[in-house]
């Protein structure tokens, strides 16, 4: 019972912690809720428009501010179809609108003139009719494309309403250098000349007001263009890839193309003009001012970390309302799907292939710590986030990505990211992370690859076992139950020393207090076979002074301790 009630005292945390949990009425998600209701979405782009989250900020193609208000809203070239709703009126601080470039139809709610805030409107390119509204801002301030939507009319598009008069022709020009003395000529000439010039500031305007907007808003200057049309926006040996480039490649981000889930976003498999495959990690994060400046200056010290232990990136995309990294596919998956969601056809990792897998990503991670300047923290090491090439070779992924997502506070974060049961208890406490808490992360990896098993697993609870992994280890050396925690999958077919090593150092990596844990450089060398036997002589001697513990017997287990209890200290006080 006790076990039960832990569990679900940990869900809970989980749900309170999550942003996913706030979920209060908010009339802008009841809005952009309407408007999915209202239309046809073959591709499902708008599938996470959850009306059970009614707070929008958490769906794609939708951007808040700091006050999780609705600004953006980027739905062009998605193949919608239906009509727009008035309920767009109620996102008074929408910023920017694209519908551009789909099969809308209908007419334009006379509400989106309320929006005082729009920068940018474009629904180009659909089949929208009816008089265009307008109350002059559209015309004189917004930037705005109503371009290929024949059935539009109105003063705003040059083409009169069905019932209304027709428009006034513009006056012929009339040269004012044939003027040669004032009179009742010379003055008709210059009305003309001036309605003339009124005629071509009021369809200029547009334009000019668009200019305006560009100069007046420096920070807003990555569009969506074709990677050949620019050619000088690069970052070291990176590609800008445009955004319709990745859409043809993940076939418009079809879920049948979806790789895997995270806190960071979806991840695509797409394939390239050039047939490459690769993979596509489409970012959801909230954004802030300089946002862009800082999604530079990350990416840009992400690609700069360059080993083979390490994933490579190769590429970027970057829109007003878009942020996603281009990787090279890597055909094996990820250590976890290895583990847990092989099919029956393919074999399970054999004991060799994991000791490299152990080793590689060690070295990767040591790389991250030790060679990267400034030095970068992972903060969600697991078996999930350790990818596979063709030839089993380890690859860390996702490295960098917790330090590009955390825009607000560029010098000490306190927003715990991980995942439960990988969590080092110091920064589930503090929220400061170091390199010792990727060191934790690496040793519960260490035990899935051993033992097969989730790090946090609520099954486990039928057996009365402990739902954390590292606490169901423990209960199995203290029981001296070697066998039963190998993972089945390996049918015996390892070398008992050499998981007994694995073991080892897994317990060392996750000691309660950071200081007593190795660093990843020397986690390698122990891994290679220096300096593991003293490392664990002198953990036993100290566990003996500290906790007047006692070995066990000699024989093939005299490395196991006898009890669970006087393994050093090992407290989760809740999940992430």
């Amino acid at each position: 019972m006790e076990k039960w009630v832990l569990a679900l005292f940990l869900v809970w945390l989980i749900l309170l912690v999550h942003p996913l949990s706030k979920i209060a009425a908010n009339t802008e998600g009841d809005a952009l809720h309407n408007l999915r209701s209202n239309l046809l979405d073959p591709n499902n782009v708008l599938q996470s428009w959850d009306p059970t989250l009614v707070n929008p900020c958490t769906w794609f193609h939708v951007t808040c501010n700091n006050e999780n208000s609705v600004i953006r809203v980027d739905l062009g070239n998605v193949a919608l179809s239906g009509e727009l709703v008035p309920d767009l009126g109620q996102l008074k601080n929408l910023q920017y609108l694209r519908l551009n470039n789909n099969s809308l139809s209908g007419p334009i709610p006379l509400s989106l003139i309320n929006i005082t805030a729009l920068q940018l409107l474009d629904l180009s390119n659909n089949r929208l009719s009816g008089p265009v509204p307008d109350n002059g801002s559209f015309s004189l301030f917004t930037p705005i494309s109503f371009a290929n939507n024949i059935d539009l009319c109105g003063p705003v598009t040059g083409k009169p309403c069905p019932g209304s008069p027709p428009f006034a022709p513009p006056p012929p020009f009339v040269p004012t250098a044939t003027v040669s003395s004032p009179g009742k000529s010379s003055l008709t000439a210059a009305i003309a000349g001036g309605v003339a010039a009124g005629a071509a500031l009021l369809f200029a305007a547009p334009a000019v007001g668009f200019a305006y907007w560009r100069r007046r808003k420096p920070q807003e200057f990555f569009f969506d263009v074709p990677a050949e049309e620019d050619p000088e926006v690069h970052l070291g040996q990176l590609k800008r890839f445009s955004l319709r480039e990745l859409q043809v490649a993940t076939d418009t981000f079809s879920n049948k193309n979806i790789l895997g889930r995270g806190g960071f976003g979806k991840v695509y498999k797409g394939r390239l003009a050039d047939g490459a495959l690769v993979a596509v990690k489409r970012l959801k994060e909230e954004r802030t001012p300089g946002g862009e400046l800082q999604f530079q200056t990350e990416v840009e010290m992400i690609s700069m970390a360059v080993h083979r232990n390490l994933l490579r990136l190769r590429g970027f995309c970057m829109t007003p309302t878009e942020r996603l990294l281009v990787y090279p596919y890597m055909a094996n998956g990820s250590v976890a799907s290895c583990l847990r969601e092989r099919p029956p056809s393919e074999p399970p990792l054999d004991w060799s292939t994991r000791k490299r897998i152990a080793i590689g990503s060690a070295r990767g991670l040591s790389y991250l710590h030790d060679h990267c300047d400034p030095k970068i923290i992972h903060r969600d090491v697991k078996a999930a986030n350790i990818l596979l090439d063709e030839e089993f070779e380890a690859v860390v992924g996702d490295f960098g990505l917790a330090k590009l997502m955390d825009y607000k506070d560029t010098h000490v974060t306190t927003a715990v990211r991980g995942t439960i049961g990988h969590i080092a208890p110091e920064y589930l406490s503090t929220g400061k992370s170091s390199e010792k808490t990727d060191v934790f992360g690496y040793g519960i990896m260490l035990l899935e690859l051993i033992t097969g098993q989730r790090a946090f697993d609520l099954a486990r609870l039928a057996n009365d076992d402990d739902v954390m992994l590292l606490d169901w280890v423990k209960g199995l050396l203290k029981e001296k139950k070697l066998d039963m925690l190998v993972d089945p999958d390996l049918q015996n077919n390892y070398v008992e020393t050499e998981v007994e090593q694995l073991i080892q150092v897994a317990l060392l990596c996750t000691q309660s207090s950071p200081m007593d844990r190795p660093k990843m450089s020397e986690v390698v060398r122990m891994l290679e076979g220096d300096g593991l036997a003293e490392k664990w002589d002198e953990w036993q001697k100290a566990e003996v002074i500290n906790h007047d513990l006692e070995l066990a017997p000699p024989g093939n287990s005299d490395w196991i301790v006898h009890s669970t209890d006087k393994l050093h200290p090992f407290e989760l006080s809740g999940p992430r």
